[in-house]
């Protein structure tokens, strides 16, 4: 069934965007409904418009692992394998998303992360401080694509949720491909609860 209320996208910036991992395309896109507002980024590679399904990484932002490095989870090796991914292939979509802790917010992911400290994982974590476990919703990604005109995709993830999120959005996902990223000691816990409790297909 169609949302009767979609996220309504715009783009409100397209630049050159070249990277140590070769040179891409940076859009900026801005989604309403009603009052709700989101901010998204998509970095992108070749030629879009192909009849081929585009090789897609839906990236929720992640302040401590992206920018300062953080080993406590996988996601700076992910989007890296994923920007790697797409240059090899000459082709492809990072869809990067303002979802900070699984959409919990910056600040109340830090304080999930003292919870951590104390014994709690990250699910725990996040439903002791009142929040589920994931808030993350994925219209907007399925609105970008959408406005590109792409109707399928090989989705790059091991989490399941987000290839049915992608097919109730109305994107055919024609293949998964796995986004498994160099891990370290500090992630393991992390990464087991990805595994046992959010069904992530990683192998450990």
């Amino acid at each position: 069934m169609s949302d009767p209320n979609p996220i309504e996208v715009r783009k409100v910036a397209e630049a050159d965007f070249p990277t140590e991992y070769g040179h891409f395309r940076i859009y900026g896109f801005a989604g309403r409904r009603g009052d709700y507002t989101e901010d998204s980024v998509a970095v992108a590679m070749g030629d879009l418009q192909a009849p081929e399904p585009l090789l897609v990484r839906i990236h929720s932002q992640c302040l401590t692992g992206d920018v300062f490095h953080s080993l406590r989870c996988d996601c700076r090796a992910q989007l890296e394998l994923a920007l790697e991914t797409i240059s090899a292939e000459g082709r492809g979509m990072v869809i990067y998303e303002a979802k900070e802790g699984r959409g919990i917010g910056l600040l109340n992911k830090l304080r999930a992360y003292e919870l951590q400290d104390a014994g709690a994982d990250t699910i725990e974590a996040n439903e002791q401080l009142g929040f589920e476990a994931d808030l993350r919703g994925y219209e907007m990604p399925g609105a970008i694509l959408r406005s590109f005109g792409i109707k399928a995709v090989r989705l790059m993830t091991n989490n399941p949720e987000k290839i049915a999120a992608m097919e109730n959005v109305g994107i055919q996902v024609t293949e998964r491909v796995p986004c498994n990223a160099v891990r370290s000691r500090h992630s393991a816990r992390y990464l087991k609860t990805k595994k046992k409790r959010f069904g992530h297909l990683l192998e450990l």
